[in-house]
């Protein structure tokens, strides 16, 4: 770096994850506005991962062997959670599908890698929901919201039951009928997603790729106020880079579920975004630009050099923007209401 001041965090973080700088030349002075941003995007481990080859200096090269040993475990720790599911479930003819993080690591795919997985995710077909809420039950899950309003508005208006933890294991699970909530502007197909799914060596099932890409365009884009969003970007650039690798007419198809499920300026968005933070290369058709982008890409970006949020106008605005997107003026003034009166 010579003699030049500190460069920012968050860009020297998604360059690094892009490959456009070498950590090497990464000032020492830097390293903790990183490892900040890294961290507040839960994705410390998932730059360990890719930096495992690179030349660091000691103290950050023995806090990323931790970083991956432990994500390692978590990952494991993910997939027994879905064993225990299926072991509750799939004896009783109740069929599901991991979405997200447990998804990833059960299809072994390279977005996987240091991934943090929280809740275990979950799609069954929504006649099974009630079955499929009282098999848990039995089986030693729990309510997390006992509020009669919280559970009113999940089981009317959400795309999931309300939150199960296990009592013994400590672990939640969300059990979705479909992506996105019921009273979305848009909604994705819920039984093509289900009978649409591949199972993978493990015996688990995962949406197909072009609806896996769709998910993951929703959850970063139609469903939330993009807080994890580099995360969810990074997901959707590696999954989309192997997924077209590995099929020449991936695209196409992903164009088509798009629409079928109601997500194509999603999916598109996200792809822009991809290609624009981390290099994604798009086909042609897909590679234009769209002037309104720019919000998008600087709330990705909006974090100082110790890993806090900056423009909080603009973190307002999309946070109002979500729970637009997610339900009518009346409904969403109702529940915004009731809330602050419970508060």
């Amino acid at each position: 770096m010579g003699g030049r001041g500190p460069v920012s965090a968050v860009r020297a973080f998604v360059d690094l994850l892009a490959g456009r700088r070498d950590a090497a030349m990464l000032a020492s002075r830097d390293w903790d506005g990183v490892i900040g941003v890294a961290r507040s995007e839960a994705m410390l481990a998932t730059l360990a991962h890719r930096l495992k080859d690179s030349a660091l200096p000691p103290t950050v090269a023995a806090l990323f062997a931790d970083q991956r040993a432990a994500a390692a475990v978590a990952q494991q720790q993910a997939l027994w959670e879905a064993e225990m599911a299926r072991r509750a479930l799939v004896p009783l003819g109740i069929e599901f599908v991991l979405l997200k993080g447990a998804a990833y690591a059960a299809a072994d795919m390279a977005c996987a890698a240091g991934r943090q997985i929280g809740d275990l995710d979950i799609l069954v077909s929504e006649p099974d929901i009630r079955r499929a809420e009282n098999a848990l039950l039995k089986a030693g899950w729990e309510w997390v919201k006992a509020d009669p309003y919280d559970d009113f508005y999940y089981r009317e208006h959400m795309h999931e039951l309300p939150p199960l933890i296990h009592k013994a294991r400590d672990r939640m699970i969300d059990v979705h009928h479909t992506i996105l909530p019921r009273t979305h502007r848009i909604t994705p197909d819920a039984l093509a997603l289900m009978s649409d799914a591949v199972k993978r060596a493990g015996g688990f099932a995962v949406l197909n790729p072009a609806d896996m890409a769709c998910h993951c365009a929703a959850h970063l884009l139609a469903d939330g106020d993009l807080q994890g969003g580099l995360r969810n970007l990074w997901d959707f650039h590696l999954m989309t880079r192997d997924f077209a690798a590995a099929d020449a007419g991936f695209w196409n198809k992903l164009d088509a579920r798009a629409e079928l499920h109601g997500l194509r300026a999603a999916v598109r968005r996200a792809a822009r975004l991809a290609r624009d933070l981390y290099g994604s290369v798009l086909p042609s058709g897909w590679d234009g630009q769209d002037g309104s982008d720019v919000w998008y890409r600087r709330r990705l970006l909006a974090r100082d050099d110790w890993g806090r949020v900056t423009r909080p106008l603009l973190e307002q605005t999309f946070y109002i923007r979500s729970h637009w997107l997610r339900m009518p003026p009346a409904m969403l003034a109702k529940h915004l209401w009731t809330k602050w009166r419970k508060r």
